[in-house]
């Protein structure tokens, strides 16, 4: 029995996808930049994309839509795009649990002598709006907080955010990665000013995303060329993928009022099935969460429980030779076990931080995979923590 549950990793390609970009493949394969009728049969895929992918999200222009290579090339469009419109740096606001795609560009900036504030969030790693009132300078030019964070789940209250920062006079942008065809992103509603999407986290083929931009915002771009997506993302675009992005958005925004309560069932239900569970504790925001997402911190039984004996890369491993695909926050850097920052800046401490696991559900996800994953992590457990208890002779 394999069970597939690593949604937020990665989802796999809807068949209406993957018989788009075939079809475009083998018979719309065109540049879309080109006069002739290959080239226009391309450019006509783009924008049928564009107003699916604006559709979702409810752009009210099209043209807001920018296609990108994925969400890490549009939350740096968004970072550098804002900042390079400055000679000299500026301020931004960030919260301490952002992805390394908006956490990464943003140190950059920092090295390049850029004020960069970081939120802090409460345990279930939630921003409070008024940490963001305080932070704000003069000099602050751009505000940047995730929708829903990917590793434990928590959604940050956007559009309450986006009225302080706006008070201000500031841009704002979220990355909505995780929430987009999950929740209701809703653009008009929430009045950012950029937003970042993936295809590939809504049953599209990896290697598409996008950056709304709001109608007068400017961005330098990252780098020069041709000209294409508003003279803001120079290159041939990837048609048959961006095409495929069209058709998961398209179908994400028709089923997602159904789907959405189907997965915070099951979700609820595994946290349920693993309450009695000594050895887990539930980590994110259980109200505020986003609706497929599952995730814990591994519970040392005392304190002589070394952190490298038990880790949730450890538990990952275990449930993979079960057959079952989840994830774990901490990460490996040169052989060298590292904690989850976003745990850390939650307040777990490293051990717990070290012990971080995430379950995440999609369209093919059932009850019974959800009871059987159950089942087999707490064997899991029950199997590998009283060994360590017994040899480290904890009590």
């Amino acid at each position: 029995m394999q069970i597939y549950l690593d949604y937020s990793a990665t989802t796999p390609p809807r068949s209406e996808v993957i018989t788009q970009v075939n079809e475009i493949l083998t018979q719309q394969w065109g540049n879309p930049s080109s006069l002739h009728l290959w080239g226009q049969r391309a450019a006509m895929v783009m924008e049928t994309a564009r107003v699916q992918v604006a559709h979702l999200i409810n752009a009210a222009d099209p043209e807001s839509i920018i296609f990108t290579s994925g969400g890490t090339e549009a939350d740096n469009l968004a970072i550098f795009g804002i900042a390079r419109r400055y000679t000299t740096p500026q301020h931004i606001i960030i919260s301490t649990v952002e992805h390394p795609a908006i956490a990464e560009p943003v140190r950059r900036l920092e090295q390049e002598g850029w004020q960069i504030t970081r939120l802090p969030v409460n345990r279930q790693g939630r921003i409070n709006p008024l940490d963001l009132s305080a932070g704000i300078q003069p000099n602050t030019v751009l505000v940047s907080i995730i929708y829903g964070q990917s590793e434990v789940g928590t959604v940050q209250p956007i559009e309450e955010l986006v009225k302080i920062a706006h008070y201000h006079g500031i841009l704002f942008h979220t990355d909505a990665v995780q929430g987009a065809g999950r929740l209701s992103v809703d653009v008009q509603r929430l009045n950012v000013d950029l937003l970042s999407l993936s295809a590939h986290k809504i049953y599209g083929v990896q290697g598409a995303g996008a950056l709304y931009v709001r109608p007068g915002i400017k961005l330098t771009p990252l780098f020069g060329g041709g000209g294409q997506e508003g003279k803001l993302r120079s290159g041939t675009q990837a048609v048959p993928i961006i095409a495929g992005f069209g058709v998961a958005a398209e179908l994400a925004a028709e089923e997602r009022e159904r789907e959405t309560p189907r997965l915070i069932g099951l979700r609820d239900r595994l946290f349920d099935l693993m309450a009695d569970c000594p050895y887990l504790v539930p980590t994110g925001d259980r109200l505020y969460r986003l609706p497929h997402h599952v995730s814990f911190a591994i519970a040392a039984p005392c304190d002589y429980l070394h952190p490298e004996n038990i880790t949730g890369k450890t538990i990952v491993r275990q449930l993979n030779l079960a057959g079952i695909a989840i994830s774990s926050g901490s990460a490996c850097h040169s052989g060298k076990l590292s904690p989850s920052p976003v745990l850390l800046a939650m307040g777990y401490s490293e051990t717990e931080a070290l012990g971080g696991i995430r379950l995440t559900l999609g369209r093919h996800t059932t009850e019974a995979d959800i009871d059987w994953t159950a089942m087999v992590l707490k064997q899991v457990l029950n199997r590998l923590i009283p060994e360590l208890v017994t040899v480290s002779g904890c009590k």
